[in-house]
Parts: C-alpha cells; sequence; structure tokens
C-alpha cells in the first residue's frame, strides 16, 4: 500500500460525498488515514473469504465484484464506477467477504481504515445516513439484477447487460461504443450464461444490426430495441 500524501482539496476531490459531512476535525484524522493503492489489470483486489480492513473508493479504471460459482465458474455480481464506493459491506455485517474483487483494468483506489469509518459515523449522523442510502441502494440493485439473471432468457440478460455496462461507464466520443471493453467470459459472467452463448448471442445482436462488435469493442446501434429486449426478457 503506498502513502501519498495528498492535500484536504485533492482528498475532497476524490471522495466528495464522504468528505462534505464532516468536520474540520474529522477531516483532519481522515487526511491521516487516507492511502492510495495501484492495481493491475486482473489483479485481485480481494478474496472471498478474507477479512475486511478498509472502506474503498475507487478513484480510476475499472472494477467487477464476482462469486466463484459451481465447477469454477465465475458470476459478477456487479461493477463499480468512478467515485463509487465498496469493500465496507462485510465490515459493518462483522462477516468476511462473500465475494471478491479484482480490477478489469489498472485501477486506483483509496482505502480508509474500518475503524476509522466507524469513529466517524459514531460522531456523525449525516455521515451514517449517507451510508444507509447506499446500503440500500446497493440492496435495490442486487433485488434487481436477482430476478433479471434467474428470470429473463438469455438474449434478455445478454441486452440488459450491454445497457448496464454503457448505463455505468458510459460511450467513446461515438456517443455509441462502450467506454468498457469486456473478454466474452466476462460478459457471460455479467449476464449469468456460459461463453459459448455469449458468443452466439452477441453474434445474433450483429447479424440482426443491433450492435456492431470489433473485437472487444461493442458499439450499440439500435439501444430502443436493445431495451425491447431486456425488458420482455
Amino acid at each position: 500500500m503506498v502513502k501519498k500524501e495528498l492535500t484536504e482539496t485533492e482528498i475532497a476531490e476524490c471522495i466528495p460525498d464522504l468528505w462534505q459531512p464532516l468536520t474540520p476535525e474529522q477531516r483532519a484524522l481522515l487526511v491521516k488515514n487516507f492511502t492510495i493503492q495501484r492495481y493491475k489489470k486482473n489483479e485481485i483486489i480481494y478474496c472471498e473469504g478474507e477479512t475486511p480492513m478498509h472502506l474503498m473508493c475507487l478513484l480510476s479504471g475499472k472494477v467487477k465484484i464476482f462469486k466463484e460459482g459451481v465447477g469454477g465458474r465465475s458470476q459478477i455480481i456487479r461493477v463499480i464506477k468512478d467515485q463509487e464506493y465498496f469493500a465496507y459491506r462485510a465490515y459493518f455485517a462483522e462477516e468476511n467477504f462473500v465475494t471478491a474483487a479484482a480490477a478489469f483494468e489498472p485501477c486506483t483506489i483509496c482505502l480508509i481504515p474500518m475503524p476509522i469509518i466507524m469513529q466517524l459515523l459514531r460522531e456523525n449522523n449525516e455521515l451514517a445516513i449517507f451510508f444507509i442510502r447506499q446500503l440500500s441502494i446497493d440492496l435495490g440493485v442486487s433485488d434487481e439484477r436477482t430476478v433479471s439473471l434467474t428470470q429473463k432468457h438469455i438474449r434478455g440478460r445478454l441486452a440488459e447487460s450491454l445497457l448496464f455496462l454503457k448505463e455505468t461507464y458510459g460511450v467513446e466520443e461515438d456517443q455509441s461504443t462502450l467506454s468498457i471493453y469486456l473478454s466474452r467470459e466476462d460478459l457471460a459472467n455479467l449476464s449469468n450464461m456460459t461463453t459459448s452463448n455469449a458468443i452466439r448471442t452477441l453474434s445474433n445482436f450483429a447479424t440482426e444490426k443491433l450492435i456492431t462488435i470489433d473485437g472487444r469493442k461493442i458499439k450499440i446501434i439500435e439501444e430502443d430495441k436493445l431495451k425491447k429486449i431486456s425488458k420482455i426478457g
């Protein structure tokens, strides 16, 4: 872990939602315990079964939260976007991680020890409400994903995943190409299907001119039609 000396202004820009409700004394405590860690592409950030130690906030890059399933097949639970907090739920629940996290691409993450976060929560009701809100949002997203991945057919699941990636990470300058380049395996793991099914369904979408494919680049051509496929499942 690399300790990086940042000004209060720089730290505030990294974690604005968490920083804003703090008092000057609380901000000073956070500054003393603020660290930066960089991860390489595909590097594991934490493993299932490990004891949570830090609140993490993604500053740059892309992160996947996943769980190993039967036969070694992974299921991507969710993906993390810039300035999103993660890795803290298990600490609040007083349990070890039930998922793992890895970098989709090179990442920069800030880490704050959870005992420091707990101290701040006890002192600051507004901060406590912030985390209640974050956990509630995450639970709602998780509930929706559970229904989608268990009830929708393959086409619906893949269409939803493409739209989900666009909403989470955005598009390139052409306003159509997803700004994240996933392997077919990762796209399959996100959509709860086999890699072969993901490849075949992507090919079908391309044949139907809903998308175009260039290696790992996926360009959405008919977003409204993908939304319809996702909705009807």
